[in-house]
């Protein structure tokens, strides 16, 4: 086992992953409201933006895009995804290689967890295939930590993303994306549960500058490390504009209010 080096997805101890699996998660729908976000080159060059430590990708988007901004963007190979197409109980299905993703140049693996899906016992067996064949190599391991299934009533109750976080732990990720348990004091839980994880809130879907910043200056403030976002980025008019707010909220500790 090699040490765990994130010096290239961290910055001054933070994390801000631009999330861009969406195509594979969700389809063309992500894109419509914005038809030029279908276009995975400006993602890359909205990604080299100095607030981003890791642009996270599935295999097909790393193997045609990533090449040209090998020099400027750090890859986060999303090991696993699987369409919105799939109808069954929730699951993902593994489509790299951890020595595939390193032979591309990834500096990061993404893995999701269903904690609470029928699968959720596969899944986890996969896990740690995935973090035994990262740890080989020194890389750290991002956990989109996201109970769903028929175990799971209520995906947004605070202890159920206190105990995704914990997964994370108990799994051996070294960061954990989870959602935004809707309160400063909540979120606090939920990075106490993770231990030594870097805890990060997902994005989710597009909402007002502000209200956003402000939820993400909330994380901040629990001790949680930053933020992986997608639409939140470039659904956006000013996608760079975005960026430099959340540079001042999770680096320098700007309120939003003054950041936006």
């Amino acid at each position: 086992m090699q040490p765990i080096d994130d010096s290239a997805i961290v910055r001054d101890g933070n994390v801000l992953i631009l999330a861009y699996d969406h195509g594979l998660e969700h389809g063309p729908a992500d894109f419509k409201g914005v038809p030029e976000t279908a276009d995975p080159e400006g993602i890359f060059e909205t990604a080299t933006h100095d607030a981003v430590t890791a642009l996270a990708v599935q295999k097909g988007v790393a193997e045609a895009y990533y090449p040209s901004y090998s020099d400027d963007v750090t890859l986060l190979m999303k090991i696993n995804g699987t369409s919105n197409l799939w109808m069954g109980e929730h699951d993902s299905a593994v489509n790299c290689t951890v020595d595939y993703a390193v032979e591309l140049g990834a500096e990061a693996i993404g893995f999701t967890l269903y904690g609470g899906s029928n699968h959720e016992v596969d899944m986890a067996e996969e896990f740690r295939d995935i973090q035994e064949a990262a740890r080989d190599y020194g890389l750290p391991v991002v956990m989109w930590s996201y109970p769903r299934g028929q175990g799971v009533k209520n995906d947004s109750k605070p202890d159920v993303i206190a105990y995704a976080a914990r997964q994370a732990l108990e799994l051996g990720a070294d960061v954990a994306k989870v959602k935004y348990p809707g309160s400063q004091g909540a979120m606090e839980d939920v990075v106490r549960m993770a231990g030594p994880v870097k805890v990060v809130m997902s994005g989710g879907s597009k909402t007002d500058d502000l209200a956003f910043l402000e939820r993400v200056e909330s994380v901040m403030d629990a001790g949680g490390k930053g933020l992986a976002v997608g639409r939140n980025v470039w659904q956006r008019d000013d996608s760079e504009g975005m960026l430099d707010a959340l540079e001042q909220v999770i680096y320098e500790g700007v309120p939003a209010a003054d950041a936006v």
